[in-house]
């Protein structure tokens, strides 16, 4: 575990292509039960090292039903987003992560650690995991949530810049956060009497 996680911060594949330099900003532990698998780190989060350190953090532990102290457990959740560096700014927002970290550390995260459910945030999750299984798109994908579970669940991203999208689309609130919620309690419930 130790080396793996060294591995990591250590990491400058990219280095050359990254506009702040390499900083992988990662979380987990062997005993982590629920992976969050995001985008890429915001700015905000490169200078701080602490993941979903910004509104998209604040509305996806309320999505979650979760404080703070409980999302930052790493007994709890890994945070390993599909790039683990920020990838720089473009014109309609951050540009995509990385293409390489998934693939290079992704397996390696899960063979060592006891996650059972993940959560695919956004796009480039849910094509990496899901692959041919995706619907034609997010909205689809995700209105389509009950396909994917035990395993996975399927989420927008919790930016503000997802709120015309959240209010198109009431379905998420009403239908698919109870079943978030109750996914990550009884996750974490079954891990606290191990």
């Amino acid at each position: 575990m130790k080396t793996l996680i060294t591995d990591i911060n250590q990491c400058t594949l990219c280095k050359d292509s990254l506009p702040l330099g390499a900083n992988p900003v990662i979380r987990f532990s062997e005993k982590s039960k629920i992976a969050i698998i995001g985008q890429a780190p915001g700015v905000r989060v490169h200078k701080t090292n602490i993941p979903w350190n910004d509104p998209s953090g604040e509305r996806l532990r309320d999505w979650m039903g979760v404080d703070s102290d409980t999302f930052y457990n790493t007994d709890n959740f890994a945070l390993v987003p599909m790039g683990f560096c920020y990838p720089g700014t473009g014109s309609n927002g951050d540009l995509p992560p990385m293409k390489i970290c998934a693939p290079t550390w992704h397996e390696k995260i899960w063979g060592i650690t006891d996650v059972k459910l993940l959560l695919l945030i956004g796009n480039y999750a849910q094509r990496y995991y899901l692959k041919k299984d995706r619907h034609k798109n997010l909205t689809q994908t995700v209105r389509n949530f009950e396909d994917y579970l035990p395993r996975f669940i399927v989420l927008p991203h919790p930016s503000p810049r997802n709120n015309i999208w959240l209010k198109k689309n009431p379905w998420f609130e009403h239908e698919l956060l109870p079943i978030l919620k109750m996914k990550v309690k009884a996750s974490l419930t079954n891990f606290h009497r191990q």
